[in-house]
Order: structure tokens, then C-alpha cells, then sequence
């Protein structure tokens, strides 16, 4: 092992118990692609919002979910839902920034809600399908 510091060691790491807080709280904001396959196979306790556009939803989305745009979560959009709903909001995937913009539109409002990490592109990477059914699309 070489002596000299690299850019992963020049800055140490956190002490463990910072790293247990810190790791675990991310537990609290997001969830992953194949945690959320087996919660809708299970049967959901939670609403699987696509943030994205209608076009895009329609090509392609995660079987079970809803599609409501990041820009239309309002209150009255929500109303068919019980305060305390989780919601669990995704968008393209890592590059998009839609399902934070959409989970933050939740909490505003005072819904509980994660982010399911890795969005389009993380469930096709999981090797799981996508609804691809151009019929009518659910939306709220």
C-alpha cells in the first residue's frame, strides 16, 4: 500500500458513529429500485408517484405507479390519499433532478415521501420491465 495519500484517503473518514448517523438518516429520504419491486409485489403500502411528463410516462414507466408532473403536486391533487401516505417519487434517473423536485413539493405540503434512488434507468438496470402500454394513462 503506497504512503502517499490519494484523493480517497487525503481527507479522512468520518468517525464510525458519525457514519452510522449519517448513512442511516439516508434510509429516512430515499429507498431503491428493487425495494420498491418487491413493496408493489407485495402489495403497496405506499403511492409510487412518476414525476414525469405524460408523453414520457406513456412510453415507459414502472407498472403500479401514478404519473403527476414534479410542477402539478399540489394539495388538491392529493386529496384521495390519507395524510399519512408515504409517497415515493422517481423520475429518468440519475441525471434527472425531477424526483428530488417532486419530493420536496411533497413536504411542503406536509406528505411524508422518498426518493427511489436510480429512477427509469436504475429499474431497467435491476433487469426489471417497464409498462409500456400506451392505453390510458393513470394519472391524478
Amino acid at each position: 500500500m503506497s504512503t502517499k495519500p490519494t484523493e480517497v484517503t487525503a481527507i479522512p473518514a468520518a468517525p464510525p458513529a458519525v457514519a452510522e448517523a449519517h448513512f442511516a438518516a439516508e434510509f429516512s429520504f430515499e429507498t431503491d429500485c428493487w425495494d420498491v419491486h418487491d413493496g408493489l409485489r407485495k402489495g403497496p403500502d405506499f403511492v409510487l408517484l412518476d414525476v414525469r411528463s405524460p408523453t414520457l410516462f406513456a412510453m415507459g414507466h414502472i407498472p403500479g405507479a401514478i404519473n403527476l408532473p414534479h410542477g402539478k403536486i399540489v394539495e388538491s391533487k392529493l386529496m384521495d390519499w390519507p395524510k399519512q401516505t408515504l409517497f415515493v417519487t422517481y423520475c429518468a434517473g440519475p441525471h434527472c433532478n425531477g424526483a428530488a423536485r417532486g419530493a420536496l413539493r411533497l413536504a411542503r405540503l406536509g406528505r411524508p415521501v422518498k426518493m427511489m434512488a436510480g429512477g427509469v434507468s436504475g429499474w431497467l438496470d435491476e433487469g426489471f420491465e417497464l409498462d409500456r402500454t400506451m392505453a390510458e394513462v393513470p394519472s391524478v
